[in-house]
C-alpha cells in the first residue's frame, strides 16, 4: 500500500494540494492522496483539481475570508506551475 508521502513524491504534489482537495471532497487526506495522484496523470484530472481549487477560492471569497482565498490562490498557482499541461 502506498503511503501519503509515496503519493506526494511520485506525483509531485504538496500536502496542501492534497489537503485542499480532501477538504473540497469532504474526505480524509489519506484517501485523497491516491485519488489526486491518479488525477494528475491526465489533463482532465488536472483540470478537475484546478476546478476544485477555484471552487474553494470562490467559497472563501463568498464567506469574506480573504486570507483564506489568498492562501488557496497561492496553492492553486503553485499547482498550475507544476502541472501546466492541462491548459
Amino acid at each position: 500500500m502506498l503511503t501519503m508521502r509515496d503519493c506526494l513524491d511520485y506525483c509531485d504534489l504538496t500536502e496542501e494540494e492534497v489537503g485542499l482537495f480532501a477538504e473540497h471532497e469532504h474526505i480524509p487526506a489519506e484517501i485523497a492522496a491516491p485519488i489526486v495522484c491518479s488525477l494528475v496523470q491526465t489533463d482532465e484530472g488536472v483540470r478537475l483539481i484546478c476546478s476544485c481549487l477555484t471552487d474553494l477560492v470562490d467559497d472563501a471569497m463568498h464567506e469574506g475570508a480573504m486570507g483564506r482565498a489568498e492562501h488557496v490562490l497561492h496553492v492553486y498557482a503553485q499547482f498550475r506551475s507544476a502541472h501546466p499541461s492541462a491548459y
